[in-house]
């Protein structure tokens, strides 16, 4: 590991473990791959063995970037960019639909994901490495500590698995949290039937303030007094409502506003 050195500021921890990088590998099967922050290319290594794969990866270091392209590149080319993936047009980069997959940076892995929902018509399956207590988060079900805002978003598109527990040796430097792996896979849903704002608006507002009811973590949205409050939907807490009753309760919201 000594041919890149591990910056802080980037977030970098190199995955170094052997057996679970081809784990990470195999939680997509075919298509147009994109790969989040290659890094020195352990899971890249793997990804590439597959002939079914057709790999773009975005790495931010140009450190990196040389290191794959003296490395990797030359025994198995692929499209390596060095960018902001985060600054990107995915779009621009495939025309059709792609599966997304890395060992993200963990400083920036809730801003990959609000990116993924953004190109989530595109996205079947997005897979990676990502801090244990976030993937927690992701797959988390209604009434847990954990379910938040990222778990309602994500999951009103997304089928999310987490898969397994990643021990911090199994990174060159070892970060000082655990990791786990998730994989999220496209659910069937096509529509919200709301307004997608409003339903973003109305999830982030109540986690906001977790602790308060409905009725007053949303009355700036409904309007100061409106009976609609008086809805036995309103006296329950955020963590307890499931994407479906976020997508009850936007509606109810939305006939006020209209």
């Amino acid at each position: 590991m000594q041919h890149v050195r591990a910056k802080k500021s980037l977030g970098q921890h190199f995955l170094r473990d052997l057996s679970v990088a081809e784990r990470i590998a195999d939680t997509v099967k075919s298509g147009p791959v994109l790969e989040i922050g290659p890094g020195m290319g352990v899971l890249t290594e793997f990804l590439l063995r597959n002939p079914q794969i057709s790999l773009t990866a975005v790495e931010l270091d140009h450190e990196s970037v040389t290191y794959l392209n003296n490395t990797l590149c030359l025994s198995h080319p692929f499209r390596l960019i060095e960018e902001d993936v985060l600054k990107m047009d995915w779009s621009e980069l495939f025309t059709g639909e792609f599966s997304v997959i890395g060992n993200y940076p963990y400083n920036i892995s809730s801003q990959i994901f609000f990116k993924v929902l953004y190109y989530k018509n595109q996205i079947p399956v997005c897979s990676g490495m990502i801090q244990k207590e976030v993937a927690e988060r992701l797959a988390s079900a209604p009434g847990k500590k954990a379910y938040g805002i990222l778990s309602v978003l994500l999951q009103a598109w997304y089928d999310i698995e987490y898969l397994f527990t990643v021990d911090a040796q199994s990174f060159n430097p070892p970060p000082k949290v655990q990791s786990a792996v998730i994989r999220m896979t496209r659910n069937k849903r096509r529509s919200l039937e709301c307004d997608e704002n409003l339903f973003k608006t109305v999830v982030k507002t109540a986690f906001n303030q977790r602790r308060k009811q409905m009725r007053n973590s949303l009355q700036q949205l409904a309007g100061k007094g409106n009976p609609i409050l008086e809805e036995n939907i309103f006296s329950k807490r955020p963590e307890q409502l499931t994407v479906e009753q976020f997508v009850e309760l936007t509606k109810l919201l939305q006939s006020c506003q209209n």
